[in-house]
């Protein structure tokens, strides 16, 4: 009977340690232009180079799209604010899995390209080793949603 409880109480710890587990600024509000690339397959990059896509260059101000990108995150689902602002051109979000908690960590750079404005995202899961492309629908679910926010 001990061993049951045991077998049953370990897998409800570790669920709840998923669903609370605190992510740090330290290492979570990463610069997407300069963060090294993670080793395994549960993240997703957008930057010149290296990147799973290129940056994405949009021809509206960063203080245009920084305000667009906070309306838009201030009502998506399970999504709070780690690090950072939109408005100084570096902001880290978590959005946490609906179902079990689990939280990923999305880091978002805005810098002045010409009359436009440079984003770079690096959206990447804190645990698993594959995350079956969930970052990479994330951010490509955002972008769609913050162009057409801003008529891009």
């Amino acid at each position: 009977m001990r061993y049951f409880l045991l077998f049953l109480l370990l897998p409800a710890a570790l669920l709840i340690y998923i669903r609370v587990s605190p992510m740090s600024v330290e290492r979570w509000h990463v610069d997407p232009a300069t963060a090294p690339r993670p080793d395994r397959p549960n993240a997703y990059l957008m930057r010149d180079g290296d990147g799973d896509s290129p940056a994405l260059i949009l021809p509206t101000s960063p203080a245009e799209v920084a305000i667009a990108l906070d309306q838009l995150l201030a009502t998506a689902p399970r999504v709070t604010r780690l690090a950072g602002s939109a408005a100084d051109g570096h902001v880290t979000y978590v959005q946490r899995s609906r179902i079990m908690g689990f939280p990923d960590a999305i880091s978002i750079r805005l810098s002045p390209e010409g009359d436009g404005t440079r984003i770079e995202i690096f959206s990447r899961s804190r645990f698993g080793y594959s995350d079956a492309g969930v970052n990479a629908a994330r951010v490509t679910r955002w972008i769609n949603r913050l162009e057409a926010a801003l008529g891009s």
